[in-house]
């Protein structure tokens, strides 16, 4: 865990602000480790053998869920669980604060690598203004001053507490493993253009850009606010990006633009409705020969009951009520109904790339798909992303 970054969008921070950061990263770590282990252990050893007896067996994550609900340890872990939650937000604001007038001159300055490219008129979905999306204070849409970068920045700094460095140290190594899956996996691909939906700060993106330096890198997202900042960063590091404002559910580009087309944790932030429209909108933006390549949470049917109640939490109580609806879906058949064909469908799940290496890495991924507790769920023994895509002929 950093608490600081290194990049010129980086805050000061006191010692307040480093202690205060350093206690809620702790808490989540023990949330997330301990209590849900502590949860697991209750479930297994008292009330899932109570529901057998009585010839109830828990077979669905809805039904562990409802028996879970008025237990005392799913109350302690949910209530802690939430508490620390809204606390990663509150303990990195006051830095952002701070710092908020210094924050905004940064990112105007002149670009000197990539673009920026805002669209004021854009509607921005209800899914995103409707809810403090992961119960962050006012999403990451709204704004505070002119040319405001707030989100961003709140964004970047809740990521170090938040994941208590289970992203790597900038935070890429979901964007930094995915692009070198396909490096590895497919080494006479060669895409020129990369588009990244969703992108947030650009923290997934920019690892597209030094995996693949000949090609050039575009990342869309609705929010100003959070593009405003994820450009600054780019540009401080030296890496040429192009952040549009940009609804993916109805993208401005061209027919068969990208040869990747990507995202990372985007998909079940979205109504089934809007994700429908953003697949097809991949698929036509798409050249052939290209993919499409998507970080996500693992589906339902590849998952044990209890892992899919565990991951679910979030449906209920992080303000993410899309979740669980996305991961109830046949991944395959959603590509399928985008315009994909069957044989051209594609999934993995592989070990983080800069926290194994590159030859624990190509190694890791010629063996079979895993899905276990370590699958899609931040763990320092050893957490596996899961990518699904397809390839477009």
């Amino acid at each position: 865990m950093s608490l600081s970054h290194d990049h010129e969008m980086a805050v000061s921070l006191t010692q307040q602000d480093r202690s205060r950061r350093a206690f809620v990263s702790t808490l989540r770590s023990h949330v997330l480790q301990r209590m849900s282990g502590d949860l697991r252990q209750h479930f297994e050893q008292a009330v899932e053998p109570e529901y057998a007896k009585s010839g109830s067996p828990l077979d669905t994550p809805e039904a562990i869920h409802e028996a879970l609900k008025g237990e005392f340890s799913f109350k302690a872990y949910s209530s802690v669980r939430t508490a620390a939650q809204e606390m990663v937000f509150d303990v990195v604001s006051d830095a952002v604060d701070r710092e908020l007038e210094v924050l905004n001159a940064k990112a105007a300055k002149p670009a000197k690598h990539g673009t920026l490219t805002l669209n004021p008129t854009l509607p921005l979905p209800k899914s995103v203004t409707g809810i403090d999306v992961h119960l962050s204070p006012g999403s990451y849409h709204a704004e505070h001053a002119e040319d405001d970068v707030t989100a961003g920045a709140v964004y970047d700094n809740s990521i170090d507490v938040f994941a208590f460095g289970q992203f790597g140290k900038r935070h890429n190594d979901i964007g930094t493993t995915l692009s070198n899956y396909l490096r590895l996996k497919y080494p006479d691909f060669a895409p020129s253009s990369i588009l990244d939906c969703g992108c947030t700060i650009g923290h997934n993106t920019l690892p597209w850009a030094e995996t693949y330096p000949a090609a050039e890198v575009t990342a869309i997202d609705v929010a100003a606010p959070v593009l405003r900042y994820g450009h600054a960063r780019a540009e401080s590091m030296g890496i040429a990006a192009h952040f549009k404002q940009m609804d993916a559910t109805a993208m401005d580009f061209d027919d068969a633009q990208f040869d990747v087309v990507f995202s990372s944790m985007f998909m079940h932030e979205l109504p089934l409705k809007h994700i429908h429209r953003y697949l097809k909108e991949a698929f036509r933006v798409l050249k052939p020969g290209g993919i499409l390549w998507q970080m996500e949470l693992p589906p339902m049917n590849a998952m044990p009951n209890y892992e899919n109640f565990y991951m679910n939490w979030d449906t209920s109580y992080n303000n993410e009520p899309y979740y669980g609806t996305f991961r109830k879906q046949d991944y395959r058949q959603l590509l399928l109904d985008a315009g994909f064909s069957a044989d051209d469908f594609i999934e993995a799940t592989m070990p983080r790339y800069t926290f194994v290496g590159e030859a624990a890495f190509q190694e890791a991924i010629q063996g079979t798909n895993t899905f276990d507790t370590l699958t899609g769920r931040m763990d320092p023994k050893g957490t596996r992303w899961y990518g699904f895509g397809a390839w477009k002929r």
